[in-house]
């Protein structure tokens, strides 16, 4: 099969890489890619949002299937587009995507579920937030409603920094939506449970978790993630039953109700607390980069998995996984998330020797004048798996240090939680 794979970051060569992997690939063309995706498939330069462009080049390529990595276009419909041009296409439709595409409907597909999740409010108004500020105690967490690509959701400790965010989202600083969601701020233990889904059933992906702060010991600014490791060990049987069954099948359910069936990755982002999960977001694509440290430790197929699952097959596809652990560093511009310089050199990447199990997997990166350079904060993602995470992380680390790239930074500290229990 000719292979058409959406997107340009550090999830995207991860799926390429898995896509080439696969016994069914024939040829591979991703659009627009990475320096990284260049050496496994063709890369085509374009604007992913152009929808009739990027049909243009399926037909040209002869591309039997689709797979939408970013969730931008999800959310856009691309996927509505492509199947009214009778082009089979990996990934959920514009109204299932509104999962990810629009907390307030997520949350209200929890209020109309009873599906566990924070308390909140949807605001339209100065009135309302002052009305959820009466009942609720401090902090507050205060979102978007629509895609805001990471940076749509602050943690506020006072009142006068909920109304200035809030006012901020009204002004229209997103240009996604005018709309706010307050919720109130859970503590415990945050996780990422993934999915994979086709009209009529569902199957477990993998399990991961996220380093979102910018420095050591979980301080400074949020970012996209700095880290990530798979499986987490905090989602036991007990724990998979409850989210199974208190948050993915009434979620489910309640598209089926509507006449919507979801179909693609499912990311299920939760708060544990005290043994009980809550929802604290859907995304409708694979994390990044919990992508990149549950694909290495996928046994079967993933070509079988996403066209069994666009033909939804899915119920007689075994998903057979390696029992070994796995994590990714990542490393990022100076600057980052803050402003940050491009066109970093990357001269020493191709004399790194690398074992089986081990990847570098690039995010932000491309090809200036025959040299591989820096496009974007998150630059590259190293990534290993094995037995032990401390043993892991430290050959993760040694890689790095190799690279000898003085402009970039890291987090030394990915995978603290598990590694001071180990």
């Amino acid at each position: 099969m000719n292979i058409g794979l959406i997107g340009s970051g550090g999830r995207e060569h991860a799926l390429c890489k898995k896509i080439y992997e696969s016994k069914i690939t024939k040829k591979i063309f991703c659009f627009p890619g990475n320096a990284g995706t260049s050496k496994l498939a063709t890369n085509i330069e374009i604007n992913i949002l152009d929808f009739k462009k990027v049909l243009l080049f399926i037909k040209f390529f002869k591309i039997d299937l689709v797979i939408v990595g970013p969730e931008e276009p999800l959310v856009k419909g691309i996927v509505d587009f492509l199947k009214k041009n009778n082009v089979k296409v990996f990934g959920p439709s514009k109204y299932a995507s509104k999962l990810e595409g629009s907390k307030a409907f997520m949350k209200m597909i929890c209020a109309q579920n009873n599906i566990p999740t924070a308390k909140f409010k949807i605001c339209n108004n100065k009135k309302q937030i002052n009305n959820f500020l009466d009942n609720c105690k401090l902090p507050i967490v205060v979102k978007a409603d629509g895609l805001a690509a990471g940076k749509g959701v602050t943690i506020c400790g006072n009142k006068n920094h909920v109304i200035k965010k809030s006012t901020e989202i009204f002004n229209g600083k997103f240009k996604s939506s005018k709309k706010v969601v307050l919720e109130e701020f859970l503590t415990g233990e945050e996780a990422s449970y993934f999915l994979i889904v086709d009209n009529y059933t569902f199957k477990f992906f993998g399990t991961a978790q996220d380093h979102k702060r910018v420095h050591e010991n979980d301080k400074g600014a949020n970012t996209g993630g700095m880290g990530a490791y798979s499986p987490a060990p905090i989602i036991t049987k007990e724990l998979e039953k409850k989210i199974i069954l208190k948050i993915v099948k009434p979620t489910l359910k309640a598209l089926q109700k509507r006449g919507e069936p979801y179909n693609g990755f499912l990311y299920v982002g939760l708060m544990i607390t005290k043994n009980e999960p809550y929802l604290i977001e859907y995304n409708i694509r694979m994390g990044d980069p919990e992508c990149q440290v549950i694909l290495p430790r996928l046994k079967t197929d993933i070509v079988k998995i996403f066209k069994n699952t666009t033909l939804n097959k899915l119920k007689k596809t075994p998903v057979v996984w390696d029992k070994q652990k796995s994590m990714t560093i990542v490393l990022c511009a100076r600057g980052y998330p803050g402003p940050y310089k491009k066109n970093l050199r990357l001269s020493k990447i191709n004399n790194i020797k690398l074992s089986r199990k081990d990847f570098i997997y690039h995010a932000g990166t491309k090809f200036l004048k025959n040299e591989i350079r820096s496009n974007g904060g998150r630059v590259l993602n190293i990534s290993s798996v094995g037995n032990s995470f401390y043993k892991i992380r430290k050959k993760i680390i040694s890689i790095i240090k190799r690279l000898k790239f003085s402009e970039f930074f890291y987090r030394k500290d990915i995978g603290w939680r598990v590694i001071n229990k180990r």
